[in-house]
């Protein structure tokens, strides 16, 4: 087998190869097809075609008829030479045949070896795959302006991109039109190179790329010039180049980058310059960029250049990921030489206040074709509230939408993201979440393709006879598999709290079907399997699983499936629990914290701090530094992203200040508690540490101002870096360009910018050079300037001017600054144009169309981001001067934390100044200030002081001569500046502030004012916001200073800042102004009050008023006169309260004077009487009066109840009776429907209002409204259909309107309405009934021989019938016994001379046909000269309703009016109607009665509720319950 092979496939040719294993694989698909009986469909038409090809009709002999005896000889003859030809045509179609069928079978098989390679061409191409060169770039050797080729040819999927690169630089054909062209046909990628130079010799190389790795192909381009061309070429070409390699070049680094700061969303640039030995442009050092020891290559998130003597790398687009050491390595002849600084990258402004900062350093692992695990490291939270969780996104490659994963915050920094599609390519990001919100997205990972990890594994390549090579799969060795065979090693990878990752071993065999997996858990030990992903179809031997219970243990099982069928189960995992990965159980999961912190002196700006590491480290991931300075509460973050080692530099500090720091250990499961604070140290240079200087580069644009023929005046711009100190000195070397021999100009050094070089030769051209000095030494020399002239100048413009310098750079605006030229022309100059062009753009607008006499303009309008340059040129009467040399390009753009001069006045010393906080400062770094653009220098009226990164310029003695535009530049930084212009109206504004902190008053919360206090007192009385101890003060009124003394007290409080005078006597004699005098310390303050007119009218009315009511309170009185409240239950209670009373104290209360005695007398030592009013209503008003009155005197409170006060009370009712009142309930009586409101009191002067369909309700016939104390009602007489609706109540209580309502339509008014009718009907059958009026006794006792006469009278319409009983047996009229009905009114019962046999029961039954009523008498007969026996009183006389049934021996006659039978059967509903029995037995009085207490026994005479359906006289409707 070969590591690295061409699949046999894509070479030439090899279908006609024959091997043994060829055939060995062929007749195994023959055997395939002979067990499956079936093939392709193309084989089956072939087959089909070629038998239907081959078939002829049969030949048949014909049946024989009569011939011949010659003719049956002939037919014999033919028929036996027509036998044998027919056998032989036989067999030639059995052989036929026979070849047929093994040529379609060959056919067969082919094609289904063709489909199966085919298949295994397109998976193999479907299977990611790194780029790889199959031809290689091969050198090249070219003579000059001779075209050549480079090209390759690359392979990989998806397929890769293809760059080209000459010495490590892209190749931008757009920017060099004509000089290269890049073509890519069917694979093969070339260079075409037009014309080469001998600067095209180099290395090229073309580099593939895709998202599984990249592949570099290099070649050598070497350009020759022929022989004899040199001789003739001038100064200015490109001298014939001997190969010198990168490594061989001496490299000295010059200005190195620094420790830099930036902030998520910027950019920054590392930037070193360097000198190289030889200096050639086509072979540039080779130089390489390290982060955190981890080389980094060119991208779109870093970008490398090197050449021009300077090495870069720029991060456009930064983010906490950029973090960390960063270091430059240059290989030069002596090995490599190398700078490193830290790059610090802060957030971002948060997405909402106090939400975390963003995650960083995500990434992907365990890569399947359907699920990856995402990690990710925690930002660190100083002062925002601790991360709750994390929220993980993915977006699909070249999509722009993002999908969130997990439905609630995962708590560690892991993730398993599932459901990918195969194939497909994926970014993900993580936001963390806290109490506050949500951060911001952390930087997307690198694109990952969700792909089987195992395919590759599967896959075997065969080399055959050492020259083909066929790429097989596993499955294609394993036979004809349909069921896959079941997993094996099911365990769990990943163990957290919020999941657990299971993981498998793919089956094998596991068939060439595509599979899927099953999985299923139990209960460890339980057995009771259940399967989990039922949604979800898994084609990855990965799962996570969410939703396992805490301490439980679980057992796991996978089965594989395929469109045949599902395997066995696996072997169950061994019992899975939540724990961490220490097997420690959850939450114990963050590492402890770290140890000691001991943080000691670096530089003027930085701190050393190292600490012991945590005694539980727990999969550390690195750690966090705060710091906060010594006397603030805040802390603020050292590092931004988790750093590896326990020791660490702070950089950023102010000098002098004090800090003090701590550390928090980070890991997935987030961050530590944090050590503790370490001791506070000031920022301060170690003891005995020197500062490394370095020398100056080189200074440039060297420009001539001015000429006379005997002498130039040049200028040029201070080196791009100084090198750690001052730059003291300039040195100027002259050469004349003839001889190219260079001369000193100047032995003692020129400290400023611009040199007058003299006795020079009028007509020769010259070139300057210039070095820099500083305490280091003298620095590189500059590039020659370009060859200048020296001729005198005549013309009448001006010269040009000179450096060109900007100062307050910002993203709209700049301002531009010059120095006047040296030349003048032929008259002063009187201004100057400024002109602006684009960056690499030749087009120049003239920004001020008149000339301005300042040498400094502001530029405004410009676009943020754009770099432009400028020129300036003079102006005097003559015209318009030369333009100055171009400026520096200059970037519209404002650096990161800029902040503006500030403007105030000193609080302690009343001092006016400007002041600027440095967004960013250097340990050579200095403020220099400037007004209207003039540096301000040593200044009497000014005062200049530097704290840390803030100075301020203070003013001496501030006025007119101080106004102007002031502006400050902070030198060695990358452009700090600023400006402010003092207006008049500012400086006055702050001068009047000075003035009120350097002559202070005393502020004064309140002025003089007065109040009247008890006993006719007057309080004169003023508040200051603060007293000292010393504070002295004096009252004057009317002009004369006023002593404590016999009649008024003057005090203060320091604590409260008051000082008061109380008058005693306050009179006429006091009407004038007053006035308080204060003086504490240097502060003073006066206050005043005038009381006179009618505020002292007043003033003295409520002191006379005060001493009264003291006398007053002096007995017995009222401290809180009558007022009035209602109670619960709506009871208005009259109240007082009282003070200064004694038991003998009397308390009296009166109506009209008329006395009213309550039931429980007033006890007027409990401070509080009351008399109750209660079911209030107009009868309770009049004027209500309570006496107070002991030997010590006597008090009166009146309190009148009419008008607005009565109103209030109703209202006060209504409150309370309206949140009582229940919801309306019907009621049906038999004059019609009435509807009711239950609450706690109810009369007739409550604002009560019916409403029929939002229609008021007045009371009529029709519509009767009334109430009780107890519910509000409304009655609807006789209704009908116009009454149906919505009904409402509202009970106003003057602010609040309760509402209660009912809807009487639909089924609810039908109820009703029959309701109605039916106690309507029973109400006219109790009017009407058959019943006895009076006249029965109750017991009857009489003497044999004596005559009984029994009669009563009897109502009823129609008149009733009437009939006797006799101990249940009806009577009949005899001579004995009489029975007798008059007038249908009297009826009676006679019995003629009574006998002991005539004792007994006796009932009487009045009847007609709306009922009647059963009256019982008992009657005792004894002899003459037997004493009157006690009356034994029988059953108390009952009125029987007519429902009692008739006695079964001797039925009543059937009524002759038919009894009334209701239109409907149905029983009404029982809400609205009583289900009291009928035969409630109602007991017997003279005068009948509803109601009795003593109950009646059963009648013996059984109902006739057969006959007379009627309810008796004294059934109710039921109340429904009161809610």
């Amino acid at each position: 087998m070969a590591s690295k092979v061409i699949p046999w496939y894509k070479k030439k040719h090899v279908s006609q190869v024959k091997t043994d294993y060829a055939y060995q694989h062929t007749r195994h698909v023959v055997q395939q097809h002979a067990e499956r009986k079936s093939s392709s469909k193309f084989a089956s038409q072939v087959q089909a075609q070629a038998t239907e090809a081959m078939a002829e009709p049969a030949y048949t002999i014909p049946a024989f008829r009569q011939r011949t005896a010659e003719e049956t000889e002939e037919y014999q003859r033919v028929t036996t030479n027509v036998g044998k030809g027919l056998a032989v045509i036989q067999e030639e179609l059995h052989r036929m045949r026979i070849a047929t069928k093994a040529q379609v079978e060959s056919i067969a098989i082919k094609n289904e070896v063709r489909d199966l390679m085919a298949k295994k061409v397109a998976v193999l191409d479907d299977i990611p795959k790194m780029p790889d060169f199959l031809v290689a770039l091969r050198p090249h050797t070219v003579w000059e302006k001779t075209p050549v080729k480079l090209f390759c040819t690359v392979e990989g999927h998806p397929r890769p991109i293809v760059k080209w690169y000459k010495g490590g630089v892209p190749i931008d054909p757009p920017n060099t039109p004509g000089k290269y062209k890049i073509e890519s046909k069917y694979g093969v990628h070339s260079l075409i190179i037009s014309r080469c130079v001998v600067s095209d010799t180099a290395e090229y190389s073309a580099v593939a790329t895709n998202q599984h790795g990249t592949a570099t192909s290099k070649a050598k381009v070497t350009v020759k010039r022929p022989s004899g061309v040199a001789e003739s070429c001038q100064l200015d070409l490109v001298p014939h180049l001997t190969e010198i390699h990168p490594s061989k070049l001496e490299v000295t680094l010059l200005d190195k980058f620094r420790v830099s700061f930036g902030v998520e969303g910027s950019s920054i640039k590392l930037l070193c310059t360097m000198v190289v030995v030889p200096d050639l442009p086509n072979v540039p050092p080779l130089a390489q960029w390290y982060r955190d020891d981890k080389l980094l290559k060119p991208s779109k998130l870093a970008e490398m250049s090197v050449g021009g003597g300077a090495a870069s790398l720029t991060l456009p687009h930064l983010a906490k990921d950029d973090e960390g050491l960063y270091t430059l390595r240059i290989f030069t002849k002596d090995g490599t030489t190398e700078h490193s600084a830290y790059l610090f990258v802060s957030d971002a402004a948060p997405s909402a206040a106090g939400a975390p900062g963003a995650p960083m350093s995500v990434k992907a692992y365990d890569i399947n074709s359907d699920y990856v695990l995402v990690a990710w490291k925690p930002p660190n939270t100083v002062n925002e509230a601790a991360i709750t969780g994390y929220f993980v996104d993915r977006r699909e490659s070249g999509a722009d939408t993002w999908v969130q994963c997990n439905d609630a915050p995962v708590k560690v920094c892991k993730y398993p993201v599932h459901g990918l599609s195969m194939g497909h390519s994926y970014h993900f990001r993580v936001r963390a979440v806290n109490s506050a919100g949500i951060s911001r997205p952390s930087r997307a990972s690198d694109k990952v393709m969700a792909i089987d990890a195992a395919e590759n594994e599967r896959l075997q390549v065969i080399k055959i006879e050492g020259k083909y090579d066929i790429v097989i799969k596993d499955d294609e060795l394993e036979g004809y598999v349909t069921i896959p065979g079941e997993p094996t090693d099911v365990h769990a990878s990943e163990v957290f709290r919020s999941y657990v990752v299971l993981s498998w071993k793919p089956p094998s065999p596991r068939g060439r079907a595509p599979l899927w997996y099953i999985i299923e858990k139990c209960l460890a030990g339980t057995g009771a399997w259940q399967r989990i992903n039922t949604a979800v179809k898994l084609h990855s031997p990965r799962y996570p699983v969410f939703d396992l219970q805490d301490g439980q243990k679980y057992q796991f099982r996978v089965y594989s499936v395929n469109l045949y069928g599902s395997s066995e189960a696996s072997a169950p995992s061994e019992p899975i629990q939540k724990v961490d990965e220490d097997g420690i159980e959850l939450p114990v999961g963050t590492p402890s914290a770290p140890g000691q912190v001991v943080a000691t002196r670096n530089t003027k700006s930085s701190v050393f701090v190292q600490w012991e590491p945590p005694k539980h480290l727990k999969s550390l991931m690195g750690y966090y530094i705060d710091g906060r300075a010594v006397g603030s509460k805040e802390w603020f973050p050292c590092n931004h992203k988790p750093f590896r080692h326990n020791r660490f530099v702070v950089h950023g500090l102010i000098p002098g200040e004090s800090y003090v720091f701590r550390v928090q250990a980070v890991n997935l499961f987030g961050l530590s508690d944090e050590s503790q604070e370490s001791s506070p140290i000031a920022v301060e240079p170690a003891l005995g540490k020197g500062v490394d200087y370095a020398t100056p580069s080189a200074p440039y644009g060297i420009t001539i101002l001015s000429s006379d023929g005997s002498s130039m005046t040049v200028a040029w711009k201070s080196p791009k870096h100084c090198g750690g100190s001052k730059i003291n000195a300039y040195y100027i070397d002259k050469c004349d360009a003839d001889t190219l021999v260079w001369k000193e100009v100047n032995v003692s050094a020129i400290t400023e910018r611009i040199c007058t070089v003299d006795n020079l030769t009028e007509g020769t051209f010259y070139e300057f050079r210039i070095q820099a000095g500083n305490m280091a030494g003298v620095g590189l020399k500059s590039a020659p300037s370009e060859p200048m002239k020296c001729e005198a100048w005549t013309m009448e413009e001006p010269g040009p001017a000179y450096d060109l310098s900007f100062s307050e750079v910002r993203g709209d605006s700049l301002v531009i600054l010059w120095k006047a030229p040296v030349y003048t022309g032929a008259s002063a100059v009187t201004g100057y144009l400024v002109d602006m062009a684009k960056k690499s753009s030749s087009e120049f607008v003239t920004l001020n169309q008149e000339a301005v006499s300042h040498r400094y303009l502001q530029v405004t309008g410009l676009k943020e981001g754009e770099s432009y340059v400028f020129r300036v040129r003079a102006v005097n009467a003559n015209g318009v001067g030369k333009p100055s040399q171009l400026s520096e390009p200059v970037c519209a753009k404002a650096l990161p934390g800029t902040k503006e001069i500030v403007a105030g006045v000193d609080e302690e010393t009343g001092d006016i100044f400007l002041s600027l906080e440095a967004c960013e400062i250097s340990e050579t770094s200095k403020f220099v200030w400037s007004k209207n653009y003039k540096p301000i220098g040593d200044c009497p009226r000014v005062a200049m002081t530097t704290k840390g990164r803030t100075s301020r310029l203070t003013f001496t003695n501030p006025d007119k001569e101080d106004l102007g535009r002031y502006s400050v530049v902070v030198t060695d930084t990358e452009g700090v500046s600023a400006s402010h212009t003092l207006t008049e109206d500012a400086l006055n504004t702050m001068l009047e502030l000075s003035y009120a902190i350097r002559h202070p008053v005393v502020p004064l919360k309140h002025g003089l004012n007065y109040e009247v206090l008890e006993k006719g007192h007057v309080r004169f009385w003023l508040q200051a916001v603060k007293l000292s101890p010393s504070v002295s003060y004096r009252f004057i009124a009317n002009d004369k200073e006023v002593t404590s003394g016999e009649g008024q007290k003057i005090s203060h409080d320091v604590a409260s800042g008051v000082i008061q005078m109380t008058v005693e006597h306050f009179t006429r004699a006091n009407e004038g102004t007053y006035t308080v005098q204060i003086n504490d310390g240097k502060a003073k303050t006066q206050s005043s009050l005038v009381l006179v007119g009618d505020v002292f009218k007043a003033a003295l009315k409520e002191a006379e008023f005060q001493r009264k009511e003291h006398i007053r309170k002096q007995g017995p009185h009222f401290s809180e006169y009558l007022y009035f409240t209602v109670t619960e239950d709506c009871t208005v209670m009259l109240a007082c309260k009282v003070a200064n009373v004694k038991k003998e104290t009397a308390f009296h209360w009166y109506k009209e004077d008329d006395e009213i005695v309550p039931e429980a007398p007033p006890n007027v030592m409990s401070g509080a009487c009351a008399l109750p009013l209660p079911m209030f209503s107009r009868k309770d008003q009049g004027v209500y009066k309570a006496v107070l009155s002991d030997d010590r005197g006597k008090d009166t409170s009146v309190f009148d109840i009419s008008g607005q006060v009565f109103d209030d009370i109703i209202n006060g009712i209504a409150r309370i009776a309206g949140a009582s009142a229940s919801d309306l309930v019907m009621q049906c009586t038999p004059e019609g429907i009435r509807l009711q409101c239950y609450m706690s009191y109810y009369t007739e002067e409550l604002k009560t209002v019916w409403k029929h369909k939002e229609s008021k309700i007045a009371s009529s016939e029709k519509m009767r409204i009334g109430g009780t104390a107890e519910m509000a009602w409304m009655q609807i007489c006789d209704p009908s259909d116009k009454e149906k609706g919505h009904y409402s109540i509202e009970i106003s209580d003057g602010v609040t309107t309760h509402t209660r309502t009912f809807d009487l339509s639909g089924q609810a008014y039908t109820d009703a309405y029959e309701e109605y009718l039916r106690l309507k009907a029973a109400a006219f059958a109790e009017k009407n009934r058959g019943r006895v009026v009076g006249g029965l006794p109750d017991v009857v006792t009489i003497m044999e021989e004596k005559s009984l006469s029994l009669t009563c009278t009897v109502w009823g319409e129609p008149t009733p019938e009437v009939t006797w009983f006799k101990n249940e047996q009806e009577v009949s009229s005899t001579e004995h016994t009489k029975v007798m009905f008059d007038g249908g009114k009297f009826a009676s019962l006679v019995i003629n001379k009574v006998t002991p046999e005539d004792s007994g029961k006796y009932s009487i039954n009045v009847r007609n046909k709306y009922g009647g009523e059963f009256v019982e008498i008992t009657v005792s007969v004894y002899k003459h000269g037997e004493k009157i026996p006690e009356p034994k009183l029988g059953q108390p006389r009952a009125a029987v309703p007519a429902s009692t049934p008739v006695p079964p021996k001797s039925p009543a006659p059937p009524s002759k009016t038919p009894t009334p039978t209701p239109s409907k059967p149905q029983t009404p509903l029982q809400s609205m109607r009583s289900p009291t029995p009928a035969s409630t037995p109602v007991p017997k009085s003279p005068t009948p009665t509803p109601k009795s207490p003593t109950p009646t026994p059963k009648s013996p005479t059984p109902s006739r509720s057969v006959k007379s359906p009627t309810p008796p006289r004294f059934m109710k409707s039921p109340t429904p319950p009161r809610k």
